[in-house]
């Protein structure tokens, strides 16, 4: 099972308030055991959402909004992909992770569809052409 684990934004981490090197450091060292534990498939920090943008869909119109967005308490300041045996794996792994914001902060924890999980509308066509998806993506990412 593969889990998104995200961490909630802060009026700090909005503000681009930047991590102090401990806590880097305490960071560094979290991801470092879930790597060597095999659990850690992705994981980054994003910048605030001032310098990103969201687009609004309405039929077929599109509509580009511009950041910063004002309900910090909605908004991701970074994430992991783990792949773990369970939710509740998922939650230890968390619980284990170094406060990462300053003062209160919040994290997460959303698990990712699997191919298994649409039944029979993701059909041998649509599994083949996720498949070649997914080449494309690991080429990518080899770059």
């Amino acid at each position: 099972m593969r889990f998104m684990v995200m961490v909630k934004a802060t009026k700090e981490s909005e503000a681009g308030v930047l991590p102090s090197e401990q806590l880097l450091a305490d960071m560094g060292r979290y991801n470092e055991e879930l790597a060597k534990a095999g659990v850690m498939l992705a994981g980054e920090g994003l910048h605030p959402s001032s310098k990103g943008a969201r687009v609004k869909f309405s039929g077929a119109r599109r509509t580009v909004v511009d950041g910063p967005f004002a309900e910090t308490k909605e908004l991701v300041a970074g994430f992991w992909i783990l792949q773990v045996k369970s939710k509740e794996e998922a939650i230890e792994w968390v619980k284990r992770c170094p406060n990462p914001m300053e003062g209160e902060s919040e994290i997460e924890i959303r698990q990712i569809f699997e191919a298994e999980d649409f039944g029979p509308a993701f059909t041998p066509e649509l599994r083949e052409q996720e498949a070649q998806i997914g080449a494309q993506m690991a080429k990518n990412a080899s770059r």
